[in-house]
């Protein structure tokens, strides 16, 4: 146990309750509080999260522009090729 912790359990809980005091004092000199943490992370997964689905949204937007355009074309090919007949069309 000793050897997967860096030394005994007693000494490395106070080495870091030591240095989580030292950068506590540290952090809040320079104005950063635990709620400005929280604050900060919530903000970073928002923006993630809206990055994503941003992503999503402009795939969707040029699927609809395109599909506005190819879907009747390809209907109206689809149309003339059923009604020229079987003699010209292969699959009939």
């Amino acid at each position: 146990m000793e050897r997967w912790l860096g030394g005994s359990p007693l000494g490395v809980a106070i080495r870091l309750i030591i240095l989580s005091i030292v950068v506590g004092i540290v952090l809040s000199a320079m104005g950063i509080t635990p709620d400005n943490v929280f604050y900060k992370l919530q903000i970073l997964i928002k923006r993630l999260y809206d990055l994503g689905f941003g992503a999503i949204d402009w795939l969707i937007g040029y699927f609809v522009i395109g599909a506005i355009i190819v879907v009747p074309i390809w209907l109206i090919i689809r149309l003339m090729s059923g009604l020229r007949g079987g003699a010209d069309n292969p699959r009939s």
